[in-house]
């Protein structure tokens, strides 16, 4: 299950990635309404496998989510993000993780910016205490029957991979995360900016979470600063580049 929404910049790597290394049963695409490429390469998608299901719905991320799970007809389903690469036999690793009291398995995400083996192996530590605290649903292997009668809040537009992860754990079953299978994460050049940082943090606060999980605060508080060195580092670059053509900043 894929949800998008003008997700054209890399939805062809991710459901190319989804089914090279997934049995697809079925691929379910929720779509909020997208007014970019998005829908032509589901349809290309849909030409070449002949089982996608599109489904249409302007609603926040928890109802598209509740959306798909109402269609899923298979023992096993999976959440991928629109803008995430499966690694390579991502399925076969995620299934010799399974067990009688296993409900889902995450495999962990890699931000695709990072290239730094240090930071790259703090940033998975702290990304994995991360999902220890709320889950997550970048690649995310369920077990049906756990969720089948869940009620997500159709408002919830962020955290809602943490009210997924109590009500499997409310069950009785565990939610595996793993660091191998694992997906990169092309995150838009959009997410590095201060404005869809103030954003998420306001959802977060809105759906009252961050005061539900204070371990939180720590871990964001070094994506934050990784934002922040990403704004930097992008303005450092502009302003080089500027240099290089004679051109210097403009005051309007």
């Amino acid at each position: 299950m894929v949800l998008t929404k003008n997700s054209e910049e890399q939805l062809e790597r991710c459901l190319s990635a989804v089914y090279r290394n997934v049995p697809v049963n079925r691929l379910i695409i929720v779509d909020g309404y997208s007014t970019d490429k998005t829908l032509d390469i589901v349809k290309e998608f849909k030409e070449e496998h002949r089982n996608v299901l599109l489904i249409q719905d302007s609603g926040w991320r928890g109802r598209a989510r509740q959306i798909g799970i109402e269609h899923v007809e298979t023992e096993w389903f999976m959440f991928v993000d629109s803008d995430v690469e499966l690694c390579e036999r991502w399925f076969e690793k995620a299934r010799n993780l399974v067990a009688a009291q296993v409900g889902a398995v995450w495999g962990i995400e890699v931000w695709s910016v990072i290239k730094n083996p240090r930071l790259l192996r703090l940033f998975l530590q702290i990304t994995m205490s991360i999902f220890h605290a709320r889950g997550g649903t970048h690649d995310l292997l369920l077990r049906h029957k756990v969720v089948e009668d869940i009620k997500i809040p159709p408002t919830l537009h962020s955290f809602e991979d943490a009210y997924i992860k109590e009500w499997i754990n409310k069950k009785g079953y565990k939610v595996v995360g793993a660091y191998d299978p694992y997906c990169t994460h092309y995150r838009p050049s959009a997410v590095w900016s201060v404005k869809s940082g103030i954003d998420t943090a306001q959802s977060a606060i809105r759906s009252g979470m961050l005061h539900k999980y204070p371990k939180l605060l720590l871990p964001y508080g070094f994506f934050t600063a990784y934002l922040v060195y990403q704004n930097l580092r992008a303005l450092t670059k502009e302003q080089t580049a500027s240099k290089h053509i004679g051109l210097g900043p403009t005051i309007c």
